[in-house]
């Protein structure tokens, strides 16, 4: 009877380990694709990084992963590609953090002005404890979220005068996004901002419905925005970060394994993103200085701006939380 039972156990042990084998096989068998989109253009650092994440996915996956890229908004808005991951009909975006504020108004905290001084304190912030965990909380809304790619420093252009002073800006009609903490500081600088699709605002420009615009200088040169601009300022008044993303339930779904390889992409990617976005925007600045009026503020001309937008912290501190401002500031000024 004892020779049976050690029999019997000897042979479940083999089948379990027989059944768990194929498990595993077909884990390893099964074939993943990812559809990315985003919302500039072929000729962007967004879209060489993302190049660079499918070539380390597909390279690393060993072909279990697939990754088809969408530029120029082909899938959408960045909200509609990003209610696409929560349906599952899009495994993957990477918005600027303004399209996030409705879901998690906790991002509201990008959107505060002149909030970063330079790239290394966004960098400090966004790759530590506080970054992560707005990320974390991507997962309420069924998103992954997974590092922080640039956009970078957002510029005033137009087609009316030189800007030195928020006295030069009273008055001036600049199309923002639809974001009511931009409005606020445009407001406060006693500019007329409107908000707009970004896919409209050439058109607008040109045809003089609205006198400026603020984005960083990649997307000011790539748009071509100095046919229908004269004038720009290096304001710098909003760091805009990208948020590499993917739907919570294709992430989950993936086998270990290959979230690790999507992990690793995605960092490698985001350093790649940031060395390329930096070195693109000064020789873009360059570019835009042969054709148009560039105007590189002064410290005490920055000042001015400063100091006109305070009343924005004031008001938003309650929607954003002072907890997390006072954190984020604290951070900025740790060495």
């Amino acid at each position: 009877m004892k020779k049976i039972l050690i029999t019997l156990f000897v042979l479940s042990v083999l089948t379990s380990g027989i059944f768990a084998s194929g498990q595993g096989d077909e884990d390893t068998q099964k074939t993943y694709n990812i559809t990315a989109g985003i919302g500039l253009n072929d000729k962007s650092a967004q879209y060489e990084s993302m190049q660079y994440f499918k070539e380390l996915v597909e390279k690393n996956s060993e072909g279990r992963i697939t990754v088809d890229l969408y530029h120029s908004s082909q899938l959408g808005d960045d909200r509609e590609m990003m209610e696409a991951l929560q349906r599952g009909e899009q495994e993957m975006t990477c918005p600027s953090t303004a399209p996030i504020v409705p879901f998690i108004p906790y991002y509201g905290v990008f959107d505060l002005p002149f909030l970063f001084p330079s790239n290394e304190a966004a960098d400090k912030v966004l790759d530590g404890k506080i970054g992560q965990d707005l990320l974390d909380k991507l997962s309420t809304i069924g998103i992954k979220g997974l590092v922080y790619w640039e956009n970078g420093y957002r510029n005033l252009t137009n087609s009316v005068r030189a800007v030195r002073s928020p006295e030069d800006v009273k008055g001036m009609k600049v199309r923002t996004m639809e974001n009511p903490m931009h409005l606020d500081a445009w407001r406060a600088m006693g500019a007329n901002p409107t908000p707009m699709a970004f896919g409209e605002l050439f058109s607008a420009m040109q045809q003089g419905v609205v006198d400026g615009q603020e984005n960083p200088w990649g997307t000011i040169y790539l748009q071509n925005f100095p046919e229908v601009q004269g004038f720009a300022t290096d304001t710098g008044h909003v760091y805009s970060p990208f948020v590499l993303m993917m739907g919570q339930k294709f992430f989950d779904d993936l086998p270990a394994d290959l979230q690790d390889v999507v992990m690793e992409a995605a960092k490698a990617s985001r350093d790649k993103n940031r060395t390329l976005n930096r070195k693109y925007n000064k020789e873009y600045l360059e570019k835009l200085k042969d054709v148009m009026t560039v105007v590189e503020l002064t410290p005490e001309e920055r000042a001015a701006f400063q100091n006109t937008v305070r009343p924005v912290y004031d008001k938003y501190s309650e929607v954003i939380g002072q907890e997390l401002i006072e954190s984020v500031l604290s951070e900025i000024n740790n060495n």
